[in-house]
């Protein structure tokens, strides 16, 4: 550690100077508005709170060691209402590691479990030490890095995208090229998935949605299981809200964490690509009574965590704890985080994972109108982020169309996923509701719905989705009837026994060619009608050359080929790949699909649903075969844009007639997930089929018209 020299304190630090020293070290108070540890000319400033704590003590480490070589207790003269704040002088950042003691009463009924022998992360860590390794065990105790930030943003502005003219992509950033097939020369980190942008930029998508990327001990719960080690690899059990997960480093960083990961935003960024990340607010790594005390349980366990009144852990999220978000200090932090992600990273969004807990008081129950939501609505740094809710969480609380979003917040419309699953494979009494969606939900988010602000409009509101991390991928959703999870341990009884899949015809893994036709036809049905829904359609990554899970439902332990991304699919299922980024553009080509539009000068009303004779605007119960059709003015192209969605889910063929009341032009096939017989699925414009009078919609299928003027 090198000695302190007051002479190399700048000319403008001249003032701050030290007043006291403790344990050799030349220390003043420091700045107490200034969560976390700072680097500063004279040294590091060091500011942390325990609202019932009564001593705090920091240590400092030197790297990788767990006994260490520095304690300095704060004085009370350092302490400010709960705040205590000291600059100690002379540290050099790449010398050292931190953490913290507190001490307090034990009171566990009371929710008091101070205990001056816990060494305890800052829970405003920029980087947390001696995690870089996945899949290695921490030994020891967590401790924290003063991190140097000295990447140059440029003159890059941030996104002024609407949420309605995004295409999500969710990723895992292991999983998307750990794979040996992925072809990367960083396989499973982040400069891997920088490597891989060109893909995305070909497939045609404009926001990645990243699992979690905050640290997290993937190690925690590790088992064996059949010769396998799992690993809690989704990521969902956060150690450190502010610092991103090293182990998904291609190298070390010490003391710069987060400039990988800052070069792999700002390339996406470049390449048009927003980035949202996936964060989890309602539970922590710490668990319940069983689990570790590392940091928050360590500071101020009953300010953190909903406690029962016997000092307990409430549990709606299913993992242990359940994060008290509603308290101010609580609050507060959460607040601080996605400010310092924004500002730091230039993150352009956040998906809440069981954001309904988001909502509750610190007794568990509901509130009407949560502060911690209406304040992350309202702030002005999160002004132009997107906020998207996950609106439920595991203690029952489904808001889905209902959640508090001040006008604000976007939600994964978990009715759209379950309506349109059933419908496609062939439930004829979600119809109804399988129209609605199609419709963007005016049903569930009509009331936010304004001409004049898009911000606020209702297809602004829902996230629509088939896939996602949870659950099957789209190819097992035509491949398997029931989840097959047995590799988790569990004997299959984890994971949702509600997939309303289909196996077409055969259990998992088959030769026969024609399960394996239905089965990609069903693949090409369902991308046609995500991307053809009004709302922000997302996928899962790899949905778009057939990836497989084996069955598997809930691959939240399997860091293995379950989960790994199969990059040889790619080329094996290139049609079907074609098949997603003609959609995909076809979408963008046609904002009509995307959001309201001023009228279309033909005449046709902005949107309907229709019989299979388009004329009649009012769908029969139960009914198999309908068409939604769009319409309005596309004042960028000077000219009407029409669209016309055709669903027939029967086992025969459909005649259906296109809508003609108003229409100045004629229908053109753009879209035909049967196909013609020779692999063609897809009429680029200028190549499209001209359809007069009936169209034959056969078996368990989808068609995409486009109309145009004469």
């Amino acid at each position: 550690m090198k000695s302190f020299n007051h002479e190399y304190i700048p000319e403008f630090h001249r003032s701050l100077t030290p007043t006291a020293e403790i344990s050799g070290f030349p220390v003043r108070p420091g700045m107490f508005d200034n969560n976390g540890a700072i680097m500063l000319p004279v040294g590091v400033n060091f500011t942390v709170h325990t609202q019932g704590g009564t001593a705090c003590t920091l240590l400092l480490f030197h790297r990788g060691e767990e006994e260490p070589f520095a304690r300095l207790p704060f004085p009370e003269a350092y302490k400010i209402g709960d705040v205590y704040s000291m600059i100690v002088f002379g540290l050099n950042i790449e010398e050292f590691e931190y953490a913290y003691q507190v001490d307090g009463p034990y009171d566990p009924r009371k929710g008091l479990i101070y205990d001056p022998t816990k060494v305890l992360l800052d829970p405003y860590a920029k980087a947390v030490a001696g995690q870089r390794e996945w899949g290695e065990r921490k030994q020891g105790s967590y401790h924290a890095r003063v991190v140097r930030d000295v990447f140059d943003w440029g003159d890059m502005p941030q996104s002024s995208r609407k949420m309605s003219d995004l295409i999500i992509y969710e990723l895992h950033i292991r999983g998307f090229t750990r794979h040996s097939s992925s072809g990367v020369a960083h396989p499973g980190t982040f400069a891997g998935l920088k490597e891989k942008i060109p893909y995305l930029k070909e497939l045609g998508i404009n926001a990645v949605e990243l699992m979690p990327i905050f640290e997290f001990d993937e190690t925690r719960n590790s088992r064996t299981v059949n010769g396998k080690q799992l690993l809690e690899y989704w990521g969902y059990n956060t150690v450190g809200f502010f610092a991103p997960n090293t182990s998904y480093n291609s190298t070390p960083e010490y003391n710069r964490e987060g400039t990988e990961l800052k070069d792999l935003i700002k390339a996406l960024h470049d390449s048009g690509i927003e980035v949202i990340l996936d964060v989890v607010f309602n539970h922590t790594a710490e668990g319940n009574e069983k689990g570790p005390m590392f940091c928050f349980k360590g500071f101020d366990n009953k300010v953190y965590y909903m406690l029962t009144p016997e000092g307990h852990y409430y549990n709606f999220s299913g993992c242990g704890n359940t994060l008290n978000c509603n308290h101010p200090v609580v609050r507060q932090m959460i607040l601080e985080c996605l400010r310092y992600w924004t500002i730091n990273y230039r993150v352009d969004g956040f998906r809440f994972d069981l954001a309904s807990i988001l909502g509750r008081q610190e007794d568990g129950s509901p509130m009407n109108n949560p502060p911690l939501l209406e304040v992350l609505a309202y702030d002005p740094v999160l002004r132009n982020v997107k906020l998207i809710a996950e609106a439920w969480d595991a203690g029952g609380m489904y808001q889905v169309g209902s959640f508090p979003a001040s006008k604000r917040w976007a939600e994964w419309n978990g009715r759209y996923r379950d309506s349109i699953r059933g419908f496609l494979k062939g439930d004829c009494w979600l119809s109804w509701d399988a129209a609605w969606r199609i419709a963007g939900s005016g049903d569930l988010y009509g009331g936010y719905f304004d001409d004049h602000n898009d911000n606020y409009a209702g297809y602004n509101s829902c996230v629509n989705f088939l896939t996602c991390h949870d659950g099957f991928t789209l190819y097992d959703l035509y491949s398997y009837n029931e989840k097959h999870n047995e590799a988790n341990g569990w004997s299959n009884t984890d994971g949702a026994n509600d997939n309303r899949s289909w196996n077409c015809g055969a259990e998992g893994d088959t030769d026969d060619p024609e399960v394996l036709s239905l089965r990609f036809r069903m693949i090409r049905n369902a991308c046609a009608v995500l991307m053809c829904s009004r709302g922000t359609p997302m996928f899962f990554a790899g949905d778009e050359f057939g990836n497989t899970q084996y069955g598997n439902n809930n691959g939240y332990c399997q860091d293995n080929e379950i989960s790994w991304l199969d990059w040889g699919l790619l080329e094996k299922n290139r049609e079907l790949f074609e098949f997603f980024k003609f959609m995909i553009h076809y979408r963008l080509r046609h904002p009509v699909i995307r959001k309201k539009l001023p009228n279309a000068v033909c005449g046709m009303e902005p949107l309907h649903a229709h019989d299979v004779n388009a004329e009649n605007t009012n769908l029969p119960e139960n009914t198999r075969t309908f068409g939604i059709s769009f319409a309005g003015y596309d004042r960028e192209r000077g000219q009407d844009d029409l669209v016309y969605v055709a669903v027939n889910t029967h086992w025969e063929d459909a005649a259906i007639t296109l809508p003609s009341q108003g229409l100045r032009g004629a229908w053109y096939l753009s879209v035909n997930t049967w196909g013609d017989g020779e692999g063609r699925y897809c009429y680029p414009e200028g190549t499209e089929v001209r359809i007069d009078g009936e169209f034959i919609m056969r078996p368990r299928s989808v068609a995409v018209f486009t109309g145009r003027p004469f």
